[in-house]
């Protein structure tokens, strides 16, 4: 029997992602269609021993209720949400759950960091782990990286039988280019190496009596505290992969995941994605909603006139209203947003019930990993660069903004609950 824990951190992480974490947590904003953690759920229920998944992290109960229920209701597997009284770190909301992590006597647990999007491959890495024995505490996903990305994340180096024999998290200068993905397979010894690091915590806070830098006594970093000292002892592997993979930290990466997604469809899930065609021509297929460039997501309570274009690259959310030649492409379009006649969406992701006039331009600049790169990640740039201008970004709507017609708002990002009277380029509308 085998577990996975989802890895989902509270509302105070995630303000990268802001303004459209103001109104939906990170974890279940849609990306092609599905809350982000969703796509988790749905790699973890392809294997077949997996008997429970638990939801670790500190939103309120209140907010992630409705979603649990919803997978519970879905899938064939029990699913749950373990809330944590206080940010614990990526390893101390386990070791704080650990009786529940050992219930029914599991063989070993999935952990998976709630902000990567990926084409997991969960069963290649519990095989990978099976194969090196009793002896694997944890093995790691990884993938390449640049070099100068690289340093962004945890780095890992391996010796003959991908033993990890160095693992650095965020080093300062070069270490390796083989990446952590914040996807893990880890037997259930792994709980006494997280005991041994609180039970230190604890001695340490007794004989100094000085707190821990203002958290929790049970907070234990993962990464830094549990994986970097099992560098080098045998204990510890990891499986370079080759498959799709990238984190969701601002919103522009949503509109990168998005599209890989709905790439992925393709295989896993054909039937949510709209038919192809142009439903101009005379040979048009009466199955088609509009015209359509792959791949394109169209809640099937959203309502798009027929001359609208949509795609590459669009997901529209339930209760959506799209009028006559409206042009969409690199999108994500919230629930009950209303876009009116001829207007164009490019680059932008539109907020929950906002609305935009006939013959606006809504446009962003997209920040794709360099194509010439191999092995390039998304970068993840700051708001403002050195002199204080705001980076070129995706633009986005919060939730409940309205655009009037006739309007440009290019590389800006509107804040909730505003009603523009002009047009905006390269600004924050607070």
């Amino acid at each position: 029997m085998l577990k996975a824990i989802i890895l989902i951190g509270g509302p105070e992480k995630g303000t990268r992602f802001r303004p459209l974490s103001l109104d939906t947590p990170k974890p279940l904003f849609p990306i092609a269609g599905k809350p982000v953690i969703q796509h988790h759920v749905e790699a973890c229920v392809r294997i077949k021993d997996l008997k429970e998944i638990l939801i670790l992290g500190f939103y309120p109960a209140s907010q992630m209720q409705q979603f649990v229920s919803n997978m519970q209701n879905l899938y064939d597997v029990n699913i749950r949400y373990l809330q944590e009284f206080t940010s614990l770190g990526t390893a101390g909301g386990m070791y704080h759950f650990r009786d529940q992590i050992r219930t029914g006597n599991p063989s070993a647990f999935f952990v998976l960091n709630g902000d990567v999007c990926a084409d997991f491959p969960l069963q290649q890495l519990y095989d990978f782990h099976v194969s090196k024995g009793e002896k694997a505490l944890v093995s790691i996903m990884g993938t390449e990286a640049t070099r100068q990305q690289a340093v962004h994340y945890g780095c890992l180096v391996l010796g003959k039988e991908q033993e990890v024999t160095h693992y650095v998290e965020k080093p300062r200068t070069y270490v390796s280019t083989l990446i952590n993905c914040g996807v893990y397979v880890c037997s259930m010894e792994l709980f006494s190496r997280m005991g041994s690091v609180f039970h230190s915590k604890q001695m340490d806070y007794n004989s100094l009596n000085n707190g821990c830098n203002g958290k929790d006594l049970g907070h234990i970093q993962l990464e830094q505290e549990i994986l970097t000292p099992l560098a080098g002892t045998g204990l510890m592997y990891a499986l370079p992969i080759t498959n799709w993979w990238s984190q969701i930290k601002t919103a522009g990466s949503a509109i990168y995941a998005n599209r890989h997604y709905l790439a992925l469809y393709k295989n896993t899930h054909p039937e949510r994605l709209a038919n192809v065609g142009m439903k101009t021509s005379e040979h048009s297929n009466g199955s088609l909603i509009c015209n359509i460039y792959p791949d394109v997501h169209i809640h099937p309570t959203a309502s798009v006139h027929p001359t609208a274009t949509l795609g590459p690259n669009v997901s529209v959310g339930p209760g959506v209203v799209i009028g006559p030649g409206v042009r969409i492409r690199e999108s994500i379009v919230l629930e009950n947003a209303v876009i009116k006649d001829h207007t164009l969406v490019l680059h932008s992701i539109v907020g929950r019930s906002s609305q935009i006039g006939m013959w606006s331009r809504v446009e962003g600049t997209p920040s794709d990993p360099d194509p010439n790169k191999p092995f390039a990640k998304m970068d993840n740039p700051p708001l403002f660069n050195n002199d204080g201008r705001l980076n070129p970004s995706i633009t986005i709507l919060g939730y409940s903004v309205s655009v009037p017609s006739e309007m440009v708002l290019l590389n800006s990002i509107v804040l909730p609950h505003k009603e523009l009277s002009r047009s905006f380029k390269n600004e924050i509308i607070l």
